[in-house]
């Protein structure tokens, strides 16, 4: 098995230009969005939302893979995050968009992911938790992954970075990566 990076930054993740696919934190329409979803389609183009309504509806835990149009990477996968309190069992359907978004960009063959912090904005999913979900989660499906070699954590503030940080290091199949 070939050595994967896991990673966590601050930064915009509609502007990870290294990466072969971000990770968008769809709403169930795919449609554009606050937060996340927002920026995605805003630096994406209109071409987004119309490839995504061939695709729509998703239900929370799915992922599906659009083109990235005029971001700068090759693709985007869509995934619904739990509305905390409301999908259950939310660790579940959290841990389950983190898997399938590797697993469906393994077997598009790409190299590299970048995700949000899923679900912890409007869904309202606590963000402690949610790193600790978004860890295992990663860590769980590592050993099934054979093109994906970096997967990277991108945070929108310093409190989320640090969170993220924390939760990758205390993750004991991550940690040392």
């Amino acid at each position: 098995m070939m050595a994967v990076k896991v990673e966590c930054v601050q930064g915009n993740i509609a502007a990870q230009q290294d990466m072969d696919v971000i990770v968008n934190a769809a709403n169930a329409q795919l449609l554009p969005g606050s937060g996340v979803a927002g920026a995605i389609h805003s630096a994406a183009g209109p071409g987004l939302a119309e490839e995504c309504r061939a695709l729509a509806p998703i239900g929370p835990g799915e992922a599906v893979i659009s083109s990235g149009h005029n971001l700068p990477n090759q693709h985007v996968i869509h995934c619904l995050g739990p509305v905390y309190g409301v999908d259950e069992p939310s660790d579940r359907l959290l841990s389950d968009c983190f898997r399938n978004a590797l697993l469906l960009a393994d077997r598009s063959g790409l190299s590299s992911i970048a995700f949000p912090a899923i679900s912890t904005g409007v869904f309202g999913y606590p963000l402690r938790d949610a790193a600790a979900v978004a860890m295992k989660a990663v860590a769980d499906t590592l050993d099934n992954l054979n093109s994906v070699r970096l997967v990277r954590f991108v945070l929108f503030s310093d409190q989320d970075l640090s969170v993220f940080e924390d939760a990758l290091k205390r993750d004991p199949g991550l940690s040392g990566r």
